[in-house]
């Protein structure tokens, strides 16, 4: 049976909150392999707790860290995200990945949708996403000292912000074996030579603001000489993956998970 944590860890001068879901130690011993889970803009929900726990199930540790721990989560609240979600029906998709359009944009809506459009700006600047990847890499080295856990069997899963993060997350902890970006922006061009660990990318076929950028990540990640494979589910959108929301593409999601597992087992094998 596998068992649940709530605990706190001090990265950067500040403390993330942090799910942990462990494996059933009766079916799994000795020291394990671990993998951060990171989540979608909607923080460390039911369904980043549920694909944690469906994790330790298959017999690792899974850490899910608030990466919005403070102001941010009071912020991003489901009714929040909700009206961002709104406005961002009616904006052109590549939006978020410039901080001048997403600042002029916030400034056009109604004065309600202006926080939290303020807050789905800053989490995409760069500098404050080079600080998320440095929590991040104090979570991986916090779960490393767990006496669970193998400290050199080590990956991450993200799904759409946690998906960029874990690539963002490879760049900045060379022990990283794997990284897995579920529908996540590419990591900037000037990391990729710093990345260490395997990647694995897994996107909809409709989703273009993220997939139609996805070709040019993997022929940089090849004149790099890193290992990056991906894999593009035709019919799916965004957030394909996820089954709590209008999106989930439940083919695609199976396929997604099987491919995933292989791709853990087979890193954490070598």
């Amino acid at each position: 049976m596998t068992t649940e944590r709530e605990i706190s860890v001090s990265v950067e001068g500040r403390s993330l909150d942090c799910y942990l879901a462990f494996p059933d130690t009766a079916k799994f011993q000795g020291r394990r392999p671990a993998v951060i889970v990171i989540h979608e803009i909607f923080g460390p929900d039911a369904h980043i707790r549920d694909v944690s726990r469906r994790f330790a199930g298959l017999g690792y540790v899974a850490a899910a860290p608030d990466l919005f721990t403070g102001e941010l989560h009071s912020l991003l609240t489901p009714a929040n995200v909700a009206l961002a979600m709104q406005a961002f029906s009616q904006a052109p998709p590549d939006l978020r990945r410039d901080p001048s359009k997403m600042a002029a944009f916030a400034a056009s809506q109604p004065p309600e949708r202006r926080p939290i459009l303020a807050a789905f700006g800053k989490i995409g600047q760069p500098q404050v996403q080079a600080g998320f990847a440095r929590d991040l890499y104090g979570v991986a080295q916090y779960v490393r000292s767990l006496p669970e856990v193998d400290p050199h069997r080590v990956g991450s899963v993200g799904f759409c912000f946690g998906g960029a993060m874990s690539a963002r997350l490879a760049a900045v902890d060379p022990a990283l074996r794997t990284a897995v970006v579920f529908y996540g922006q590419n990591p900037p061009a000037e990391d990729i030579p710093k990345i260490q660990a395997r990647m694995l990318g897994l996107y909809g076929s409709e989703d273009p603001g993220i997939t139609q950028t996805v070709p040019a990540f993997a022929e940089a990640m090849k004149a790099a000489g890193k290992q990056f494979e991906y894999h593009v589910y035709p019919g799916a959108r965004h957030a394909f993956f996820n089954d709590t929301r209008p999106t989930h593409h439940p083919e695609s999601a199976k396929d997604a998970w099987s491919r995933v597992t292989r791709f853990l087992a087979d890193s954490f094998s070598t």
